[in-house]
């Protein structure tokens, strides 16, 4: 579906940023208490479904607004050799453990407000998940063609997950920007486990780990990464 009748690339980035900003306003003025947060991590590597993206350990911090079900905020991931990535992002998680979203991958560098299908900068994607007990269900599909980024449209995939107290399993497949063909195919296996770093009485760090193995590309990876 590449050629969508009724949205195009403009209305989608505009709705994302009316969406993010509205929200605020009317919950600053209605409470005290701020619903927002500022994370960051460090990772080893920056591994994306099953595909590393950049060189070296990754800095990806995080700007997000939460209120009731609806989350509104921006994750990035950068690194020492120049690779660099800002998504905002839109999502919405109902009580029965369903959530939807809206996701625009862009790389900075590129002009944020090119939105053609030959040089345009950002993907879109939308997400959907769901979560019952300790299984995950994940699916995604990029619908917009946009050259900048090399997105042809259509891109698919798709994950499931299972989590014990500290650790999880994942196993997820897609086609285009997923796979080394663009063909559908199995490209995610995933074992990940957590802890917390005791540094002081008062401050302690999440640690996570993860071993993935990309059947697809026949790649394998260790990530250690940190929170803060």
């Amino acid at each position: 579906m590449k050629n969508l009748k009724f949205f195009s690339a403009e209305m989608v980035m505009l709705t994302l940023m009316l969406m993010g900003f509205l929200p605020v306003k009317t919950v600053a003025q209605e409470q005290q208490e701020s619903n927002f947060s500022v994370n960051a991590d460090v990772y080893s590597n920056y591994i994306w479904r099953g595909s590393k993206l950049g060189t070296g350990p990754a800095f990806q911090p995080s700007v997000k607004f939460s209120g009731g079900g609806l989350t509104v905020g921006v994750w990035g991931s950068f690194d020492a050799n120049g690779y660099s990535e800002a998504d905002p992002y839109i999502s919405y998680s109902f009580p029965f453990g369903l959530s939807l979203g809206l996701t625009d991958y862009y790389l900075p560098g590129l002009s944020f407000f090119e939105t053609s299908k030959e040089t345009g900068s950002h993907a879109f994607e939308f997400n959907a998940g769901f979560t019952k007990g300790r299984i995950s269900l994940g699916a995604n599909y990029i619908f917009n063609e946009a050259g900048g980024i090399a997105s042809a449209g259509g891109d698919k995939y798709f994950q499931i997950g299972y989590s014990f107290s500290n650790v999880s399993l994942i196993a997820g497949a897609g086609d285009g920007w997923h796979t080394s063909d663009g063909e559908f195919n199995l490209c995610n296996l995933g074992i990940g486990a957590s802890k917390i770093l005791q540094i002081t009485e008062k401050f302690a760090l999440p640690l996570t780990g993860q071993i993935i193995l990309n059947p697809d590309k026949e790649v394998f990876y260790v990530v250690a990464g940190i929170s803060f």
